[in-house]
């Protein structure tokens, strides 16, 4: 089998949906011989900020000169980018083997029961690490918590970096009902640290760690502060420092059995790379602003980083955004550093059109200047003609797409699509 061959039986399994639900991944463990069982997890689940936390510990533990394995989702350009030890993305050997491997199990499985494709990803990531023997792995939930694949595994330490709203379709249309599942990673007597949450959000994780008896600890924003004081992030904005402390935490909270010196997490912190999130690339007299900002928080820690950082830049905006999103709260923030939006599709069956967008702005702003694409590369280069600073946010596809097209590579857009995996892309999209 090629690696091009196990990526499309892969993608393939994207015909059986999405399912939230714990019984698959672990009937598909046992078979395999419980690959979690000989490995260590951190455990992260959050609505925004909980890649950047592993890419942060992941970055100070290899830094201390341990074995690190980490899995996050989605990826941007390439599927190997999800599953990596030290860094180094799956190789391609190794994930065909996996994949040929992971193929003859699946073949026992019943039809209406078959697992997903990130129920098997999930699953081809645990025995890479056990096979690869991890010290520790860095374990990034996919959507929720309480019911996603990720979590079978019995973590040292849970973290629940941010509550907000977003997969508001499967996760509910509270903070409460959101804050229930993320907190659904919480395991009986297992720490947990969360980040500082809105009194609703934080009620109900407080809640289910006294129902299991796990110490819990809320990092404040002034607890941040002081934790990160003196250090280097390798990070830009003031939410990568919020998350950077959640990092150092368990990194106290873990010196035993995982011993750090201070130089390795000075080290880490500071030269942590996890691209598309307030990433800079210059391309001529073109500076990009790349970040993966997604949803209400999401924008609106871009838009104060913005107006920080580039005061003066009067930056235009290139966006594309899924149908899901509620854009109603997107807009006033993103109104407030720009009023020029180069509008393109999304590289997803739920992709809202660029038509769609225009009319959801011009019915909101009287001053807001957009231009409609038919795709990424054109909108890119009437950018490249009129534009001198680029911001490009709405979706971590986008981005993907951005990045492969700067390197001239080919992105393998097939993310975490949630709804309707062989559906056409849409044309007539409203909105929400």
């Amino acid at each position: 089998m090629t690696r091009s061959k196990a990526l499309k039986y892969l993608y393939d399994l994207r015909l059986f949906g999405s399912k939230l639900g714990l019984e698959n991944p672990r009937r598909l463990a046992e078979v395999v011989g419980r690959p979690q069982d000989r490995l260590r997890f951190v455990h992260v689940a959050g609505t925004n900020g909980k890649g950047s936390v592993c890419a942060l510990l992941e970055s100070v533990y290899r830094a201390a000169g341990y074995r690190t394995g980490m899995f996050t989702s989605p990826h941007l350009i390439d599927f190997s980018e999800r599953i990596q030890v030290n860094r180094t993305p799956i190789p391609p050997r190794e994930l065909t083997g996996l994949v040929e491997e992971i193929k003859l199990v699946l073949a026992a499985f019943e039809p209406d029961r078959h697992p997903t494709f990130f129920e098997v990803t999930t699953i081809l990531a645990l025995l890479h690490f056990a096979r690869n023997r991890c010290d520790l792995v860095f374990w990034e939930t996919g959507l929720g918590g309480r019911l996603d694949a990720t979590n079978i595994v019995s973590p040292l330490i849970s973290i629940i970096t941010s509550v907000s709203r977003d997969h508001t379709r499967w996760l509910g249309d509270s903070l409460s009902a959101i804050a229930r599942e993320k907190a659904g990673i919480i395991k009986p007597e297992i720490p947990c640290l969360c980040a500082g949450a809105a009194p609703e959000a934080a009620t109900v994780i407080r809640r289910r760690a006294l129902e299991l008896r796990s110490p819990i600890e809320f990092v404040t924003p002034d607890e941040a502060e002081r934790l990160t004081t003196g250090y280097r992030i390798g990070l830009a904005g003031q939410h990568q420092r919020r998350n950077a402390a959640l990092a150092i935490r368990t990194v106290e909270r873990l010196q035993n059995p995982f011993p750090v010196a201070p130089a390795a997490i000075e080290r880490g912190l500071k030269t942590v790379s996890w691209p598309g999130r307030l990433q800079v690339l210059r391309q001529d007299t073109l500076t990009v602003i790349l970040d993966g900002a997604h949803n209400e928080a999401g924008i609106r820690e871009l838009c104060v980083w913005l107006k920080q950082e580039w005061p003066r830049a009067s930056p235009s905006i290139l966006f594309g955004a899924l149908q899901d999103k509620e854009l109603e709260t997107w807009l006033p923030c993103l109104l407030e550093v720009s009023s020029r939006f180069f509008l393109v599709p999304v590289n997803s069956s739920r992709s809202c059109s660029p038509a769609a967008l225009a009319d959801f702005i011009a019915e909101r702003s009287e001053r807001a200047q957009f231009q409609t694409f038919d795709s990424l590369p054109e909108g890119i280069r009437a950018a490249q003609e009129s534009a001198t600073v680029l911001v490009v946010c709405g979706s971590m596809y986008l981005i993907g797409e951005v990045l492969a097209n700067f390197g001239e590579q080919d992105p393998e857009c097939v993310l975490n699509d949630w709804r309707g995996f062989n559906e056409p892309p849409s044309t007539n999209c409203r909105p929400r």
